[in-house]
């Protein structure tokens, strides 16, 4: 299969709220894939993956407030919260298989907007896709937001995947710092909570060396999988979608081509 890694897009969008960068399929929509980024992450970490995937798939990309183009916008520093507003900014594109795809923090998210999408609108999506993060009645919570700036930059280093520059200048700390705490707030107050199934089928990824969630962490997420489990261990640590992002790419599209044939329920 194509991974399309090298396919010519029109140029990424912005929905009408903000909340949503939009990569349009080239050759009409046939699926969706929304990426939630991680905890200090943003649009802009998952920019080639606006172009990676074959020509019948849209991508999409949250936007988190307070980084980027959305640094005057507040931060949001509950799950609850996070979980709705993403939630309502993914309704209007459902007319196709939605496929939901979560980094770290951007998993619980990604269960949360999951769960919702079929409580609440009858949505379920046509898959769940989990990356680097304990399942949700696993999950271990710890307070690093109510530690000091150092304590958080500590962290950012252990787990990897932001720029050491930003990390080391003063100026550039000052812009992104306020945003990190925001999502360590989040992380740090979802406690552990049931293994709610979310009426699709559920696929987890984690790098071997990952610091934060072991082989057996990602496969307890099987116990929310309505449609079947699988889970793919690849080389790397945390951040071990950089180093292999052909291989994720080509895993993960094509479980959405085999959404298409028939697993998206209304």
């Amino acid at each position: 299969m194509n991974v399309g890694a090298h396919r010519i897009a029109p140029s990424a969008n912005v929905s009408p709220d903000g909340w949503l960068r939009r990569y349009p399929a080239t050759a009409g929509v046939r699926r969706r894939l929304l990426v939630l980024p991680h905890a200090g992450g943003s649009a802009g970490f998952f920019h080639a993956w606006g172009t990676a995937f074959d020509s019948g798939t849209e991508v999409l990309v949250a936007r988190y407030p307070g980084r980027h183009d959305r640094l005057g916008d507040p931060c949001i520093t509950t799950m609850e919260e996070l979980a709705d507003r993403v939630s309502e900014a993914i309704l209007p594109f459902h007319d196709v298989p939605l496929s939901l795809f979560g980094h770290s923090m951007g998993a619980s998210l990604a269960h949360e907007v999951a769960l919702r999408l079929g409580r609440r609108h009858g949505k379920h999506p046509a898959a769940l896709h989990v990356s680097s993060r304990r399942p949700p009645h696993r999950l271990t919570p710890r307070a690093l937001h109510e530690q000091g700036d150092e304590a958080l930059i500590a962290e950012m280093r252990r787990l990897g995947g932001t720029a050491e520059a930003v990390l080391r200048d003063p100026d550039l700390r000052e812009i992104v710092l306020p945003a990190i705490r925001a999502d360590f707030t989040i992380v740090g107050t979802y406690g552990p909570r049931a293994a709610d199934p979310v009426g699709c089928p559920v696929y987890a990824y984690i790098g071997d060396e990952d610091p934060g969630a072991s082989v057996e962490d990602m496969s307890a997420w099987s116990d929310v999988a309505s449609g079947g489990f699988q889970l793919d261990v690849l080389p790397g640590g945390h951040f071990y979608l950089v180093d292999q992002h052909e291989s994720l790419v080509r895993s993960v599209l094509a479980r959405l081509h085999s959404a298409d044939d028939g697993s998206r329920r209304p």
